[in-house]
């Protein structure tokens, strides 16, 4: 049996498999990336994972008043983007009161106004990243606290290594409420290459090249490890940090985008079979 396993476990680290977690074993539930015969039919998948994302939003407490945005390109014009609707709570947002906006933050579909910040950050990185489908924003309490820090995450634990060298902090514009597109047009730039960034006296932002599911989950992780940095520093004892090749190693196979993806499922499923009105 263990001969059995280990074989397994080479064949699923082998270049070409998605991730080392997909099953070998035929005839078992797995998640599978869906595709679509229609842009139509895709970008009904996406608006119904992007309201799923504001929902586990509100599931999660990320709620501010008005702030926060999450938006996802469209499949078929992509120089528009789908997002929540200005001054509508994240666990209110359904596919009927979505809206789709262009890049100069002017309002295409949907029935209410744009969040004036969500625009000016969002659509610059979308505007410059053509390969980024989605991104995510909101003022929680943990990472707005840690990134009035100032400094990137350490490696302390394999949550955190998933962001191991995959985050920047941006210091432009710092603290400063981007109403003005120039804020838009200096953070933009640190989006190369990474899916994560810590905007100092801010908060935090997310993008992903894969899906709304990614970018919705890593930035629920990356909340949730920037409030455990700070419990550990709170004890005043200095962590054990993960050896960078560890951290590197951790990243590649817990840090992708796929895993992002794949660990917002059952998030989805949950919220779809409890809060069915999200379809209305």
């Amino acid at each position: 049996m263990l001969d059995t396993l280990e074989q397994d476990h080479a064949a699923q680290a082998r270049p070409g498999n998605t991730s080392i977690y997909q099953p070998k074993q035929t005839g078992l539930i797995y998640p599978e990336i869906p595709t679509f015969a229609t842009h139509a039919e895709e970008r009904q998948h996406r608006k119904e994972r992007l309201v799923a994302s504001c929902r586990a939003f509100a599931m999660h407490g990320f709620d501010y008043g008005f702030a926060g945005h999450l938006t996802v390109r469209d499949p078929e014009f992509p120089e528009m983007y789908w997002t929540n609707p200005m001054c509508v709570h994240f666990s209110q947002v359904k596919v009927s009161n979505l809206i789709l906006a262009d890049h100069k933050g002017r309002v295409v579909e949907g029935r209410h106004a744009i969040n004036r910040a969500g625009f000016v950050l969002h659509a610059a990185v979308h505007e410059a990243h053509p390969d980024i489908i989605s991104m995510c924003h909101a003022h929680t309490v943990y990472g707005t606290a840690f990134a009035a820090l100032g400094r990137p995450l350490d490696p302390i634990s394999q949550d955190a290594a998933a962001f191991f060298e995959d985050h920047v902090v941006i210091r432009d514009e710092a603290g400063q409420v981007a109403v003005e597109e120039q804020a838009g047009l200096s953070v933009c730039d640190s989006f190369k290459g990474v899916k994560a960034a810590i905007h100092q006296n801010h908060g935090l932002l997310t993008a992903s090249r894969h899906s709304i599911e990614a970018a919705a989950f890593w930035f629920i992780a990356l909340e949730r490890c920037c409030k455990q940095q700070l419990l550990i520093e709170a004890t005043g004892i200095k962590p054990i940090m993960v050896q960078p090749d560890r951290a590197r190693y951790s990243r590649e196979h817990v840090g992708s985008e796929y895993i992002g993806w794949l660990h917002f499922q059952p998030i989805y499923e949950q919220i779809a079979q409890t809060q069915p009105d999200m379809f209305d």
